[in-house]
C-alpha cells in the first residue's frame, strides 16, 4: 500500500521547478502590470505606441525561448540556461528601476535604458522559458506519462501564484494615486525593484535544490550537459539527433527572409516594432516549423504528431491575442472608463488584472481532479476539444464586456465586478487551454525535439502577443480623452464623427496630449467605441472555436493514440 502512494505521488522535483517558475513570474508579471502605465506616464508615450511596445515585447519573450531550446539542446543544457536566464532578468529589472529612477531629470536616457531593460529580460527569458517546461515532462518514467496533464497544472499552479503575488505587490507599491487621483509617477521604481529581487529568489531556489531535487527517475542529474545524455533518456526506436541537410537548412533561411518581407508589407505601419519585431516574429515561427518537418530522421508517426502541435499552436495564437489585452487596453479601460471601487477600496488600475492569476491558482486544482475523473470513467476530452472549449469561453467572456460597455458613452464607468467576471471566464478558458497544451507538446514531441518544439509552441504565444499588441492599439478614445479634449477646448467626439473639421492649432494641440484626431481602423472597419472593440475579440475567438472543433476528428487520428 505504501508502495503504490510512493508510485502516485509526484517527484519533489515538481515542487522544486514550481518554486523556481512562481518567483519567476513574480517578476515577469509583476513589471507587466505597470510597464504600459509606466510608458504613458513617465516616458510620455501615447497609448497606441505603449500598446505595440508592449506586443512586440510580449512576443519576442515567447520568440527567443526557440533560441534558448536550440542552445540547451546542443550545448548548454536546460540547467546552465536556467540560471544564467534568470540573472539577466533580475539585471533588467534593475535598469527598469534606474529608467524609472532617473527619467525626471534625463528623459532620453531613461528612455534608452528602458529599450535596454527590455532586450536582456527578452534574452533572460528565452533562456529561462522552454527550459524549466521541458525539464516538468522527464522528471516522470515513462509509464507514467498520463500524469502530464496534472502534472503541468499543478506546475500551471506556480506560475499563477507567482503572477498573483506580482500583480499584487508591483502595483501596491508602484501604481499609486492619491486622494483627487493624482498619479505618483515616480512610484514605479519601487515596483521594478521587487520583480528584479523576485527573480534573484527564483534562480537561488534552483541552484541550491537543482542537485539534489531535479533528476530523473533512476535518479540521474536531469537537464545537464547535451553530451551527457544516455541512450536509454529516448523512446525505443527514436533517433537522438535531429538531422537537417544543408539544403534543408538554406531554404529555412530563404524562407525567414521571404517571409519577413511578406509580413513586413501586409503589416505597414511606421515603427520599428510594426516594420521589424512582429515580421521577425511571424515569419520565425513559420520557418522554424518548416524547418522541424524537413528532419530525415522523422517517421510519419512522429510527423503526423508534431503536424497536431503546429494546428494547435496557430488556434492559440487566437486565444493569447484576446487574453493578453489585459496589461494594454484592459488596463487602459481600467484606468480611465472603470469604478474601480472594491468593497470600498480605490483599487489601482493595474491591479485589476490581478483576479486572473487568483482564479488560476484557486482553480487549477479543481480543474485538474476534474480531468482525472473523466479520464478515470473514460470520458475525458482529447486535448484539442478542450483547447476549443478554452476558445470559446474566451469569445463569451468578451461578448459579456461588449454588452455591458454598450451604454456607457463618453462619461459612463464600467463596474469593476464586470472586469472580475470576464478575468474568472478567462481563467476557466485558461486553465482548458494552456496547461494542456504544454502538456500536448510533452506528450506529442520527440525527445530530440522536445525543447525546439516547446519553442515552436511559444512562438504561438508570440505571435498571438504581436497580435495582441495590434489590436490592443485598435481601442477607441476612452471618457478621459474627452475630458481632456474639453479642457483643450476641442469637442473630440465632433471631431471624431467628423462634424468639425478641426484647426492645424487644435491638431498640435490634441497631438502633444497624446489624443488621436480619429478612430481607429481594423480590417477596413472603423472602430467606433468600445462595444464595436470587444465584438473583434467575440468574432476571432468564437470562429477559432468552432473551426478547431470541428477538426477534432482529424487531430484524434494524427495523434496515434495520444490522448
Amino acid at each position: 500500500m505504501i508502495e503504490t502512494q510512493v508510485k502516485t505521488a509526484h517527484p519533489k522535483g515538481l515542487w522544486v521547478l514550481f518554486g523556481t517558475e512562481m518567483w519567476e513570474r513574480f517578476n515577469f508579471y509583476g513589471m507587466r502590470a505597470i510597464l504600459t502605465l509606466f510608458l504613458i506616464n513617465s516616458l510620455m508615450m501615447k497609448e497606441a505606441d505603449a500598446s505595440i511596445i508592449y506586443g512586440g515585447f510580449l512576443g519576442l519573450c515567447y520568440l527567443t525561448p526557440m533560441l534558448g531550446g536550440f542552445v540547451a539542446d546542443r550545448f548548454f543544457g536546460n540547467r546552465n540556461c536556467i540560471l544564467l536566464g534568470g540573472l539577466m532578468m533580475a539585471i533588467g529589472q534593475l535598469l527598469l528601476f534606474t529608467s524609472a529612477s532617473i527619467f525626471g531629470t534625463n528623459l532620453s536616457l531613461a528612455t534608452t535604458l528602458m529599450w535596454s531593460a527590455l532586450g536582456i529580460i527578452i534574452f533572460g527569458n528565452g533562456f529561462f522559458k522552454p527550459n524549466i517546461s521541458s525539464m516538468v515532462g522527464s522528471l516522470y518514467p515513462k509509464q507514467e506519462k498520463s500524469k502530464l496533464d496534472t502534472a503541468f497544472t499543478i506546475f500551471y499552479m506556480g506560475i499563477n501564484l507567482g503572477a498573483f503575488l506580482g500583480q499584487l505587490i508591483c502595483p501596491l507599491i508602484g501604481d499609486i494615486k492619491d486622494a483627487n487621483g493624482i498619479r505618483d509617477i515616480h512610484a514605479f521604481k519601487w515596483g521594478f525593484l521587487a520583480a528584479s529581487i523576485a527573480m534573484l529568489i527564483g534562480t537561488l531556489v534552483f541552484y541550491f535544490l537543482k542537485n539534489k531535487y531535479v533528476i530523473t527517475p533512476e535518479g540521474r542529474p536531469l537537464g545537464g550537459l547535451p553530451s551527457k545524455n544516455e541512450a536509454s533518456d529516448f523512446e525505443e526506436g527514436e533517433a537522438q539527433k535531429a538531422v537537417f541537410s544543408v539544403k534543408s537548412l538554406v531554404m529555412a533561411v530563404i524562407a525567414f527572409v521571404a517571409l519577413f518581407f511578406a509580413f513586413r508589407y501586409l503589416l505597414g505601419g511606421e515603427n520599428f516594432i510594426k516594420t521589424v519585431i512582429y515580421p521577425i516574429i511571424y515569419a520565425s515561427g513559420l520557418t522554424l516549423a518548416g524547418l522541424i518537418i524537413s528532419d530525415t530522421s522523422l517517421t510519419k508517426i512522429e510527423r503526423d504528431r508534431i503536424f497536431v502541435i503546429y494546428i494547435v499552436a496557430f488556434f492559440i495564437i487566437f486565444f493569447w491575442a484576446a487574453f493578453e489585452q489585459a496589461g494594454s487596453s484592459l488596463t487602459f479601460i481600467a484606468d480611465n472608463q472603470t469604478d474601480r471601487n472594491f468593497f470600498g477600496w480605490n483599487m489601482p488600475p493595474s491591479m485589476v488584472q490581478i483576479f486572473n492569476g487568483l482564479f488560476v491558482f484557486s482553480f487549477a486544482l479543481p480543474f485538474s481532479i476534474l480531468w482525472d475523473k473523466l479520464r478515470a470513467s473514460g470520458k475525458e476530452p482529447i486535448s484539442p476539444v478542450k483547447q476549443a472549449i478554452g476558445l470559446g469561453l474566451i469569445a463569451l467572456s468578451y461578448f459579456i464586456l461588449a454588452y455591458n460597455v454598450k451604454d456607457l458613452g463618453n462619461s459612463g464607468l464600467l463596474g469593476i465586478k464586470w472586469l472580475i467576471l470576464m478575468y474568472l471566464i478567462q481563467t476557466f478558458a485558461e486553465l482548458c487551454l494552456s496547461p494542456i497544451g504544454l502538456s500536448l507538446v510533452g506528450k506529442l514531441s520527440p525527445k530530440r525535439f522536445s525543447s525546439l518544439l516547446f519553442g515552436v509552441f511559444f512562438l504561438s504565444n508570440a505571435a498571438g502577443y504581436a497580435l495582441a499588441g495590434t489590436l490592443g492599439s485598435i481601442i477607441p478614445a476612452t471618457g478621459d480623452k474627452f475630458i481632456k479634449a474639453k479642457e483643450l477646448g476641442i469637442d473630440l467626439q465632433a471631431v471624431l464623427d467628423k462634424t468639425i473639421t478641426p484647426t492645424t492649432e487644435q491638431l498640435k494641440l490634441l497631438s502633444d496630449n497624446q489624443l488621436s484626431d480619429h478612430n481607429p481602423v481594423f480590417a477596413g472597419f472603423e472602430i467606433h467605441n468600445l462595444f464595436e472593440f470587444f465584438m473583434v475579440f467575440v468574432v476571432l475567438t468564437g470562429l477559432a472555436a468552432v473551426i478547431l472543433f470541428a477538426l477534432t476528428p482529424v487531430l484524434k487520428k494524427m495523434m496515434h493514440g495520444v490522448r
